[in-house]
């Protein structure tokens, strides 16, 4: 880091310290402003800073205005922010005296011998261990904004008080937050809900809260990218299987998962069995696998797997398409020789690269390596870390380490996705794995007709169907390509005259394979266009008596782009070359 970008956004640990005192900054408006409300928590967090509250009233959108312009007054006092330290029983006087319990808590919960820090500015002092800027005045008041309340429950459970979290954001500059916020703004045009509702993709209810239901034109697409799933992953070699969705608990105490993940596995009886619904292929895969001899000759066995599994998750952290309870998982465990480890990442990357770019994402990779939750021995877990480093260096590919974050079994490469808002996804992943192989006495018969322990990787590219139509739904803002649109054209009629036409145009084009919906209504043709647009069809082929005569379509593109006249077999051949190639338009 540049000395003369220390003290800018460029560096994170500014930015993080610079959102810090805000969330002080709003903590002191706000007891100025309500002093009978009761503080809890205040950090930075990745994207700007909140404040856990407890008040007996709400934070309506007019007191978080009001508050606003408190923080924005803070700042040009430029207060001094001050730090100093008091012993624990003093502390915890200090705090009682001011009337914050939550602060008394956090306090009693630090060893007796601590000296706790506290951080005063102007009249507000707080209990923190900083950093914190050195003056309020070094925040820009006019480039504050509160962005949301929600609940929060004090500590993180749900049996303790519920409080208030407000949200904010600061930049040092009002363009800066001009811009942040435009794109929020463009966030929500773009959320994958709003959308899927709008264009009749899928549906989530009440009646089964995070398990999405998916309608026609949603299943088109789902279908669609499956399609396009199997060929690719024909042409690298894969086989396709299907394992059961309820296998019993003794499978998943082989293989690890009863103890490592078993809060998060839906489990029943049956027979007097304990059987769990899977939470992920893997298991099964070992079972096919040892099902029959193998021979080193057919290494690297490549085995796919359009799995549905089911993860039990808080209510709370539901979220569209993002976070369901029940997800296809587009899975594969690819079994190898010790020395074909290298080989099988790097043609597994080359095919995330082929699939990513299909779709117009970029991606950063990061290893994550050993957590404390593990089996296997440290030997293992570092030869296999090196694997995974030495492959992607090789390939010119840079990564980040996630120190701590590897799977039980394994350390993995995990595929993060910028969309066209620059937000990222992770959605790939490549697990290295010797643990599993282990644990099922999986083998080859090898070269010198011995038995020996094949290695394998888990591996997903999309990560989950569900959650992949949720991230290309945001970035192409609906607009999905021709290719995977689930409906390709519209014939619109301008007049009665020509509905025959129309029906005619419509069934030549399906039966040349294209997805094609008539518009014969009794509305005009300007409606009729912005109403296709408005359910980002492709393309609109607008009919009428001329066209009729002449045996053409007038073509026009969702964009607004007028293409003209031409004849039925010139679209149909400019449509195939789009979808053929799978070009982003």
């Amino acid at each position: 880091m540049s000395e003369e970008n220390k003290f800018t956004f460029e560096n994170p640990e500014y930015r993080q310290t610079y959102w810090h005192t805000c969330s002080h900054i709003l903590a002191q408006a706000v007891k100025r402003l309500y002093p009978e409300v009761k503080l809890a928590i205040g950090p930075s967090i990745e994207e700007g800073f909140y404040y856990d509250m407890d008040s007996p009233f709400p934070f309506t959108p007019e007191i978080l205005e009001k508050i606003e312009a408190e923080m924005r007054k803070i700042c040009k006092e430029k207060l001094k922010l001050e730090r100093f330290e008091l012993p624990r029983e003093e502390a915890i006087k200090f705090m009682e005296e001011k009337g914050e319990p939550y602060k008394v808590e956090l306090i009693n919960d630090l060893p007796e011998d601590a000296h706790i820090s506290f951080y005063k500015q102007g009249e507000f002092t707080d209990l923190c261990a900083g950093p914190h800027l050195d003056s309020t005045g070094r925040v820009k008041g006019n480039a504050i904004k509160l962005t949301a309340c929600n609940a929060a429950y004090w500590r993180g459970d749900s049996n303790r008080e519920t409080l208030q979290r407000i949200y904010g954001i600061a930049f040092p500059k009002k363009d800066e937050l001009d811009a942040y916020l435009q794109r929020i703004e463009e966030a929500k045009r773009r959320d994958h809900r709003k959308l899927g509702k709008e264009l009749g993709l899928f549906m989530l209810r009440d009646e089964g809260p995070g398990f999405p239901f998916f309608l026609p034109k949603g299943m088109v697409l789902r279908n669609t990218l499956i399609d396009y799933w199997r060929q690719v992953h024909k042409r690298y070699g894969y086989v396709e299987i299907s394992t059961p969705m309820m296998l019993n608990r003794q499978l998943w105490e082989r293989s690890g998962h009863w103890d490592h993940y078993k809060n998060n596995m839906y489990t029943t009886v049956i027979d007097d069995v304990d059987f769990a619904v899977k939470p992920m292929n893997c298991p099964g895969g070992m079972l096919v696998y040892s099902s029959e001899p193998h021979s080193y000759k057919e290494l690297p066995l490549r085995v796919g797997e359009l799995g549905l599994v089911h993860r039990h998750e808080l209510s709370g952290a539901l979220h569209g398409l993002f976070r369901v309870r029940c997800f296809t998982q587009d899975d594969a465990h690819v079994f190898m020789t010790r020395e074909q480890m290298k080989d099988v990442i790097q043609e597994t990357v080359r095919l995330f690269d082929e699939v990513y770019s299909t779709f117009g994402l970029s991606y950063t990779i990061e290893l994550s390596t050993m957590p404390e939750d593990h089996i296997g021995t440290v030997e293992e877990w570092e030869h296999n870390q090196d694997i995974l480093k030495n492959a992607i260096t090789e390939m010119g590919k840079d990564f980040v380490i996630n120190e701590g974050d590897g799977a039980f079994y394994g350390p993995k490469l995990d595929f993060h996705l910028a969309d066209s808002l620059g937000r990222t996804w992770q959605c790939g992943t490549i697990q290295l794995d010797s643990q599993l192989p282990e644990r099922f006495e999986l083998e080859y018969t090898g070269a010198d007709n011995e038995k020996h322990r094949p290695v394998m990787i888990h591996r997903v590219v999309l990560g989950s169907i569900e959650r992949f139509i949720g991230v290309i739904t945001e970035h192409f803002a609906g607009a999905f390509p021709a290719w995977l649109s689930p409906v390709q054209v519209k014939v619109l009629t301008i007049t009665d005259r020509v509905d025959g036409y129309a029906a005619d145009i419509a069934a030549k084009l399906d039966a040349m394979g294209f997805r094609v919906e008539v518009d014969t209504r009794n509305e005009k043709i300007g409606y009729k266009i912005r109403e296709a647009q408005l359910q980002k069809v492709p393309y609109m082929l607008v009919v009428g008596d001329r066209d009729q005569e002449n045996g053409t379509v007038s073509v026009r593109h969702r964009s607004g782009e007028d293409q003209g006249a031409m004849s039925l077999d010139a679209f149909a051949a400019l449509l195939k070359e789009e979808v053929d190639t799978k070009a982003i338009r």
